[in-house]
């Protein structure tokens, strides 16, 4: 692949993503937590986050909502830094909707997800990060797409709400390359795709009889649970 992806996002510890900046930025599903990464960012944070949006050079992969959400305000905040970045670089949108999408340097990606991405990162340009769009992750990582996880793990817990991990992902090994805690505890780990999942087991004697007849026990009820409850 010409271009690597890297998924960076603001998650609770209990996996949450959905409107991390503002309580209006999304109440689907009755969401009431909006603007929860807020109360946590220090100056400590400044220089791991820089690091993401400021210095390199990418293009943004957006899905649909994220991209309605980030065309409500970026273009209409140029004093900042991000929107300034955000207005000049290609914005990729995965979406089925027919309107046309009106900010400026954004490309509509229709289709089978993974194989759209797939095109993209063959093309010439930009290394591309995707923002948000938690839809996204589940076919990207199944497929083998995103080069790069970064996740910023807030100290807090939200209960509901969109997520990225959802079960829905491929199984596989990661290797943290980088890492970083704020003074107010945002953990930031950056990882990247390790192989097969590795196993292993402490145990260094034969199993009792107990241990036997517990495993023999346990397969003996998978095999008579109905298939929907397993």
């Amino acid at each position: 692949m010409k271009r690597k992806l890297t998924g960076a996002f603001f998650q609770s510890l209990d996996g949450v993503i959905q409107a991390p900046g503002a309580p209006e930025e999304d109440r689907s599903g009755g969401f009431r937590f909006g603007g929860w990464t807020a109360p946590f960012w220090d100056e400590s944070m400044q220089a791991p986050t820089a690091r993401i949006f400021d210095e390199p050079e990418f293009d943004l992969l957006l899905g649909k909502r994220t991209y309605d959400i980030f065309a409500a305000y970026w273009p209409y905040n140029q004093d900042h830094a991000i929107g300034v970045k955000f207005q000049r670089i290609n914005k990729y949108v995965l979406t089925h909707a027919d309107e046309p999408l009106t900010w400026e340097g954004s490309h509509k990606l229709c289709g089978d997800t993974a194989e759209a991405v797939a095109a993209v990162k063959q093309s010439e340009g930009r290394d591309l990060l995707i923002q948000g769009s938690s839809s996204l992750y589940g076919p990207l990582l199944a497929a083998g797409l995103i080069d790069r996880l970064i996740l910023m793990t807030f100290p807090v817990l939200l209960g509901q709400g969109r997520r990225v991990f959802d079960g829905s992902q491929k199984p596989g090994a990661l290797k943290l390359v980088e890492h970083f805690v704020s003074n107010s505890g945002v953990v930031f780990a950056t990882y990247e795709p390790a192989g097969e999942v590795p196993t292993g087991s402490f145990e260094t004697k034969e199993p009792s009889a107990a241990e036997l007849n517990r495993r023999a026990a346990w397969a003996q009820e998978e095999a008579s649970a109905p298939r929907a409850a397993r």
